[in-house]
C-alpha cells in the first residue's frame, strides 16, 4: 500500500443545464451534459498520527470538519467502522463558489484516494451511496468523464467520450452562491417522468450545436446577479470560442475550441479581461482512461 498520494480534482463543467421543473420539497429537478477538464485542485494525502487538512492558494477555504473534504473522510470512516488517520493538503487552484464543482470534486477525490491509499473494501455503489449523502455534485466527480446528470444531480449516467476539444475557462474572480440562483427561479412545472439522454455527439461541431441549443436555464438569473458573467461571456466570444456557456450557476465561464486553439484564445481573453481568472485546458475523457493518469 502507497504510505501517500497526490490526486487531481478536476474541474466538473457543466456544458449544459436546463431546468425541467420543481419538486414539492422544494428541490429542483435538472437535466445536464457534465464535462471535466484536465485542470483542477490537487490534494496530497499521507498516513499520518494525526488527522489534519491544509489549504494552499486559498484563505477562505475552511480547514474544520464543516469543509467537505472533512465530511467525506468521516463519512467513509464511520462506513468502514475505524479511523483513516490522514494528513491532506489541498493546493486550491479552481475559484470557490464558481460553479466547476471544486469542492464536489474535491470530496470525491478523497474518497477515492483515502480507499486507495488504505486499501479499504469499499464497493463502487457504497462510495456513491456515500457520494450522494455529501452532496448533488459529488456522484459525477467520483469518475471524471464525461456524464448525464438528472434528478436533483445524482442520478447519473456515464457517457462515451465527448468529442475532442480544447475548453478555456473563466471566472470574474467573483463568489456566487447557488442557492440564491436557483431561488431566482420560478419553475413549479412537474419534472418530466423519464429524460432523455443526448444523441451520440460524433464530432465537435455537433457538440458545440447541442451545447448551444439546451444552453444553461441559470444564466439568465446568474448575469442579473452577477452582471460581469455577461460580460465574460462576451469576451469569450471575442476571443475566438466557438461556443461559450455558464458552468452551473455560476460564476465561472467556459469557451469550446477545436484542439490546439485553446491557448490562443486564453491569451487573446486575457488581454480583454487581464484581472480576471482564466486557464486553457482540454476535456478529459471517461475514468477507465483517465483515471490512473490522475494519481501521481
Amino acid at each position: 500500500m502507497p504510505e501517500k498520494l497526490t490526486i487531481t480534482a478536476p474541474a466538473k463543467v457543466n456544458l449544459t443545464l436546463r431546468i425541467t421543473g420543481r419538486r414539492e420539497d422544494g428541490y429542483h429537478e435538472l437535466e445536464s451534459l457534465v464535462a471535466f477538464a484536465g485542470c483542477g485542485d490537487r490534494l496530497e494525502l499521507a498516513k499520518a498520527s494525526t488527522t489534519r487538512l491544509s489549504v494552499e492558494g486559498s484563505d477562505i477555504v475552511p480547514t474544520d470538519e464543516t469543509n467537505l473534504i472533512m465530511r467525506a473522510l468521516r463519512a467513509l470512516e464511520a462506513h468502514i467502522g475505524k479511523p483513516l488517520v490522514t494528513d491532506i493538503c489541498l493546493h486550491k487552484n479552481l475559484p470557490v463558489a464558481g460553479g466547476l464543482g471544486g469542492g464536489s470534486a474535491d470530496a470525491a477525490a478523497v474518497l477515492n484516494a483515502v480507499t486507495r491509499l488504505f486499501d479499504l473494501d469499499v464497493s463502487d455503489s457504497a462510495r456513491v451511496g456515500i457520494a450522494v449523502d455529501l452532496g448533488a455534485d459529488v456522484p459525477a466527480c467520483l469518475a471524471p468523464g464525461p456524464c448525464w446528470m438528472t434528478g436533483t444531480g445524482t442520478d447519473v449516467t456515464r457517457l462515451q467520450n465527448l468529442p475532442a476539444a480544447d475548453i478555456v475557462l473563466v471566472n470574474p474572480r467573483v463568489g456566487l452562491p447557488t442557492g440564491p440562483v436557483f431561488a431566482a427561479l420560478n419553475r413549479h412545472d412537474t419534472p418530466p417522468a423519464r429524460p432523455s439522454p443526448p444523441p451520440a455527439l460524433s464530432d465537435f461541431g455537433e457538440l458545440c450545436d447541442f451545447v448551444t441549443r439546451q444552453g444553461n436555464d441559470l444564466a439568465a438569473p446568474a448575469i442579473e446577479k452577477v452582471p460581469e458573467i455577461g460580460a465574460c461571456l462576451v469576451a469569450l466570444r471575442d476571443s475566438g470560442a466557438a461556443c461559450v456557456g455558464m458552468s452551473g450557476s455560476g460564476a465561472s465561464c467556459f469557451g469550446l475550441a477545436r484542439v490546439g486553439d485553446g491557448q490562443k484564445i486564453a491569451a487573446a481573453y486575457r488581454k480583454a479581461r487581464k484581472d480576471d481568472w482564466c486557464v486553457a485546458s482540454c476535456l478529459i475523457g471517461t475514468r477507465d482512461a483517465e483515471l490512473a493518469q490522475l494519481y501521481q
